[in-house]
């Protein structure tokens, strides 16, 4: 009986020795799918247009971003159709649009949060992350903005002006409002950056 009991104790022990081995060999993918470092640019929190839920930017780490300063009554507002194209397109391999309304240029986004994103979910379908509205260029810039204008030497001058940023973080390439989301010079540098 002792021996019977001795040799119960030596297996379990030999069980729970190989466990650790079991588990650690279990979560090593898990540890290879390890989300990338957050940049400095990103490490930033903005509160989500829809309902002002406040949304930290590193959840972005990694993947290619497309930084928009919109506006509901503005030329340029057609641009949302081409983002979401571009968003759709290019989405599943690691792009991201995100949008910042803004009234700075000539006031043509006058209105509230609902009216903005009935406006972008309702009359453009749109999909890609979209922020409260706030000030994106001058001394008042939201830090994002601040961050872009300091690495590029290009504030905004108008509504949708683009930002592109790597998945290193680094900032890649600035782009003003007259160049659309389907410009082939704009379009090259997203896939430019997406396959690095």
């Amino acid at each position: 009986m002792i021996k019977t009991t001795a040799l119960l104790f030596a297996a379990l022990a030999a069980a729970s020795a190989v466990q650790p081995v079991a588990a650690q060999t279990a979560t090593a993918p898990a540890a290879s799918r390890m989300p990338a470092a957050c940049p400095a640019i990103l490490k930033q929190n903005f509160k989500r247009l829809q309902d002002e839920a406040p949304q930290d930017l590193c959840q972005y780490a990694g993947k290619v971003v497309l930084v928009v300063n919109t506006a509901s009554y503005c030329g340029f507002t057609k641009q949302y159709e081409g983002l979401e194209k571009l968003y759709a397109k290019y989405g599943g391999r690691g792009l991201v649009i995100l949008g910042f309304p803004s009234n700075d240029f000539g006031k043509q986004e006058p209105g509230n949060a609902k009216e903005i994103a009935d406006l972008c979910f309702n009359t453009y379908g749109v999909k890609f992350p979209m922020f409260a509205k706030s000030v994106v260029t001058g001394p008042d810039a939201n830090p994002l903005h601040a961050s872009l204008t300091k690495a590029t030497g290009q504030a905004p001058k108008w509504n949708f002006t683009k930002y592109l940023i790597g998945r290193d973080g680094k900032v890649l390439e600035h782009f003003p409002s007259k160049v659309t989301p389907e410009d082939p010079a704009l379009v090259g540098k997203v896939e430019q950056a997406l396959a690095m």
